[in-house]
């Protein structure tokens, strides 16, 4: 079953020291951008788009597009904007936790990415924008990029290439809100985090009102390895739409949860399988493939093809890959409500649709994880996330609604036995927890 993984960015995670300039130049990493600097800009931003290369933070919008929209007039001209680049690293969604370990592992990757993005899209200054929680994170993310600005691949001039790229490692202040793109705009510019509206875009205005791309951590980090071993590599894995390789978060009522690098198109049987199955008698009930904020799946569908074709011909969203494996033990009423109760506390508040929809969402779903629900609590719900879907600023209160329609459509009958019996006592809380209390005597 090894077989099936593809490790490329976490190849070198187990190295020693593989966080180190050293440990990554042992294994290659840099040569990329010695390439990439060779290359017309224009010719980087059309290898990527050939590649196939797909957003990996959620929407999965082909990123060789993404940057082919920024308007590629050189800033010298008179009257045109510099340009910016952004990487999100704003990982919040419950369960997607891809990004940090990354981070963590081989923070070069994703800086020598970020030189190469920043040359293609012809921007001079780049920001990666970490969630403030990770200090850690920061502090080696900082630490690489000191390390590389020393070793000439930062900064002015680079590797002789009379190439300039500025980096700045932004801590955030924890909002998750700060995850959607523009409202990460407004953070780093000083304001309060808040979904803008568009258009304008962040292509045509983002960051202090100039052409910006935005991209996620794993998007980024992927680019060294396209640039190194070409786009028929990079192509022979995956599908035929959604190409490559990528990081499935794996966790729950598994027995070996982490990170699983493998092409997309790979299964959940399969991925449980690499991660030893589920707990000895377990069933399992139900699963995220994106993240909480993706409509939940159930056993039905072990064996759709985890690409963003497949995903969503199931009707949920492939989103951060953040595979959430919830067994037969687990209530699915209380688990929506704990999404829920987490979407209403990020709410920034300021659209009516999500900062009142998740209130009273919040409120008929204690209600029913009480088991004092009242007739017509769950058409409630469901009228409630109807008036919710389409009509906020972002997609967070999109996300909110989704797990709780799914809930409904696969589980209806856990939540009208919300109306005369407590969660609790349908599914003892201490049943789901994943390593069993030992006894002593």
């Amino acid at each position: 079953m090894t077989d099936m993984l593809t490790p490329v960015l976490s190849a070198d995670w187990g190295t020693d020291r593989a966080w180190t300039l050293e440990a990554y130049k042992n294994a290659g990493g840099y040569g990329a951008l010695e390439t990439a600097l060779k290359m017309a800009p224009d010719d980087v931003i059309a290898m990527v788009k050939e590649s196939g290369l797909r957003g990996r933070g959620g929407a999965g919008f082909p990123t060789g597009m993404k940057w082919s929209f920024i308007p590629q007039a050189p800033e010298t001209v008179a009257g045109k904007k510099p340009k910016y680049l952004v990487v999100n690293a704003d990982e919040s969604e419950p369960g997607t936790c891809k990004d940090i370990p990354l981070m963590m592992a081989t923070p070069h990757t994703l800086i020598e990415g970020v030189i190469i993005a920043a040359h293609a899209i012809r921007a001079k200054t780049a920001f990666i924008y970490v969630r403030g929680e990770v200090l850690h994170v920061v502090r080696r993310l900082r630490a690489a990029a000191r390390e590389a600005a020393e070793a000439g691949y930062l900064g002015t001039d680079i590797l002789g290439s009379g190439i300039d790229v500025e980096l700045i490692i932004h801590a955030g202040a924890g909002a998750y809100i700060c995850g959607e793109e523009t409202a990460l705009l407004d953070s780093l510019e000083g304001r309060r985090g808040q979904p803008r509206l568009r258009p304008p875009f962040p292509a045509v205005e983002g960051l202090y009102a100039s052409p910006t791309v935005v991209n996620n951590v794993e998007s980024i980090a992927s680019v060294p390895a396209i640039i190194r071993n070409g786009i028929d590599w990079f192509g022979s894995m995956g599908t035929e739409k959604s190409k490559g390789f990528t990081l499935y978060s794996l966790s729950g009522h598994v027995n070996r949860p982490g990170q699983y690098e493998a092409p997309l198109g790979i299964t959940l049987r399969q991925l449980l399988d690499l991660g030893g199955g589920l707990r000895p008698g377990a069933e399992l009930k139900f699963w995220t493939p994106g993240g909480s904020s993706t409509p939940i799946l159930t056993a039905e569908h072990l064996d759709v093809p985890l690409d963003y074709e497949a995903v969503g011909a199931a009707g949920s969203m492939l989103g951060t890959k953040a595979l959430q494996i919830f067994d037969q033990s687990t209530s699915v009423v209380r688990c929506v409500l704990r999404w829920t109760e987490f979407y209403k506390h990020e709410s920034c508040g300021k659209c009516t649709p999500c900062r009142e929809g998740t209130f009273w969402l919040v409120q008929v779903l204690e209600r029913l994880d009480r088991g004092q629900g009242r007739e017509g609590d769950i058409e409630l719900l469901i009228d409630l996330c109807e008036n919710i879907l389409g009509r906020a600023f972002c997609a967070l209160g999109d996300g909110a609604t989704s797990p709780i329609t799914s809930a409904i459509q696969h589980f209806r009958e856990e939540f009208e036995a919300g109306m005369h019996t407590p969660s609790s006592e349908l599914f003892p809380p201490a049943a789901s927890t994943l390593f069993p209390q030992e006894v002593s005597v």
